[in-house]
């Protein structure tokens, strides 16, 4: 039986285009990011990667990039994801998924959330090491010295895309 090649996309954001990787027979974004395909296509495994990748659509993550954009904060976090990694990090993946739009978490914050309070920079590592960015939007944990002390984002990827989803919390604690 032959597997599917996975689908590649590019969506247009004011970041810059978002390159999604996704398996067709679940829907699930496999790899992500705002870097070039090869960047992101790089972040996949090889039991992945030796499906191949054809361009196509993946409309349910386009149609929550638009929702995003256009106001709706935690639209990324109903898209379907997959992407390895030990029990710590799906734990982290998942509470980072939690996070809500226009808000940020510290990284000790997710840590004591995932039972290890002194893992704060474990919680770093798997934000570092997520392959599905902005579908885990690491861009919502912060250091505890604030959001403008971390390392790892393109400069002003992360004030951006914060600044985007400010005025609809904002809106929304009303």
């Amino acid at each position: 039986m032959s597997v599917p090649p996975l689908i590649a996309c590019a969506i247009d954001t004011p970041f810059g285009n978002l390159h999604v990787v996704a398996c067709p027979e679940d829907d699930a974004v496999r790899a992500a990011g705002f870097g070039a395909r090869a960047e992101v296509l790089a972040w996949l495994p090889a039991r992945l990667t030796s499906r191949g990748v054809r361009t196509g659509a993946i409309p349910v993550a386009a149609a929550a990039v638009d929702a995003w954009l256009a106001g709706d904060g935690d639209a990324l976090a109903t898209v379907p994801v997959a992407q390895d990694g030990g029990p710590f990090s799906q734990e982290v993946w998942s509470l980072v998924r939690e996070v809500p739009a226009g808000s940020t978490a510290t990284y000790g914050e997710i840590a004591r959330l995932a039972g290890r309070p002194r893992a704060a920079r474990a919680v770093g590592t798997a934000c570092a090491r997520t392959a599905i960015f902005p579908f885990v939007p690491c861009h919502r944990i912060v250091s505890a010295a604030g959001p403008g002390r971390d390392a790892g984002f393109r400069s002003g990827l992360r004030e951006a895309m914060l600044a985007l989803e400010a005025p609809r919390a904002a809106g929304a604690r009303r």
